[in-house]
């Protein structure tokens, strides 16, 4: 099992690249940031762009790999994207992770204008979206016009340094995103059940537990084996609160990595927000808490 963490774009870069610089230094396997234009609780702060901030921090680390968690359809087009991801990845040597999800609704999905997405057009704008990307990033020159997406002769020139390109680690939950997952991704990434955050703690892996099992399922119609999939579950979004100390993280990434799941990704503390922790007790966890499960 890993242990990465997720550093949200709030910090001036001076004092931002310390953080990604500590989490280097605590031996995280990955170090990830939101990719959105706003979040949340967050709305009214300082929120910066995510492809700016992974582009310093690659400058700014050397081993550590790097991620959007995630990238989605909701201002974001492949072709572009694309040639950021490119870059990126050129960048850091090929420590790039592109997590990849629909997105849902807030303050991104209407902020250029548009009206909000049905779900049925959300899930259809995010299977052409992937597919699409998946090409750009495996191609030289793409050219392919779809429903909600569009790509004429574009250039994707030397490629990734990452071959055949980029992973792609895709938050799905639903069927259609679990089979793009299936078809598409090198990893799966879940936070809990969208439709219910209040789930209470003791039933948390329960929920994990059945998307799991539909996980497999999409696997198998796309003729996958399960495990070639990382399966990652991002801190956070639950009931449980595995960060109020060591024993409680040991007990709860025992559960997890029972359940299946390969990567953990923690929120870095953020004070005063739905994120506080100790930061000393996190530190602690991030050097010790996997070695304490054995």
């Amino acid at each position: 099992m890993r242990l990465s963490t997720v550093i949200l774009p709030i910090h001036r870069w001076s004092e931002g690249q310390k953080i990604w610089q500590r989490a280097e230094e605590l031996g995280f396997h990955a170090a990830y940031t939101y990719d959105h234009l706003s979040w949340g609780s967050f709305r009214d702060g300082t929120w910066f762009g995510a492809i700016p901030t992974l582009t310093a921090a690659a400058t700014a680390t050397e081993r550590i790999r790097l991620g959007t968690l995630v990238a989605s359809p909701n201002f974001r087009h492949p072709v572009t994207l694309a040639k950021e991801l490119l870059t990126l990845d050129d960048i850091s040597g090929g420590r790039l992770t592109a997590g990849i999800g629909a997105g849902g609704p807030g303050f991104d999905t209407t902020v250029l204008g548009q009206e909000a997405w049905s779900a049925t057009e959300r899930a259809d704008r995010f299977a052409e979206f992937v597919a699409l990307l998946d090409r750009l990033l495996t191609q030289d020159a793409t050219t392919e016009q779809r429903h909600h997406y569009t790509a004429a002769e574009a250039r994707n020139i030397p490629g990734c340094i990452q071959r055949p390109r980029v992973p792609f680690h895709i938050a799905a939950t639903g069927p259609r995103g679990l089979r793009v997952a299936a078809r598409h991704a090198q990893g799966w990434v879940t936070c809990g059940d969208p439709a219910d955050p209040d789930v209470p703690a003791e039933r948390a892996s329960a929920v994990i537990a059945t998307q799991l099992a539909r996980l497999h399922t999409a696997c198998e119609s796309e003729g996958r084996t399960p495990d070639s999939l990382a399966k990652v579950l991002v801190q956070g979004f639950t009931a449980e609160r595995p960060l109020t100390s060591l024993d409680a993280f040991v007990h709860w990434a025992g559960t997890y990595r029972e359940l299946g799941m390969t990567e953990l990704v923690l929120h870095w503390p953020v004070p005063d927000s739905v994120f506080a922790n100790d930061l000393t007790v996190f530190e602690r966890i991030a050097t010790e808490g996997l070695a304490q499960l054995g």
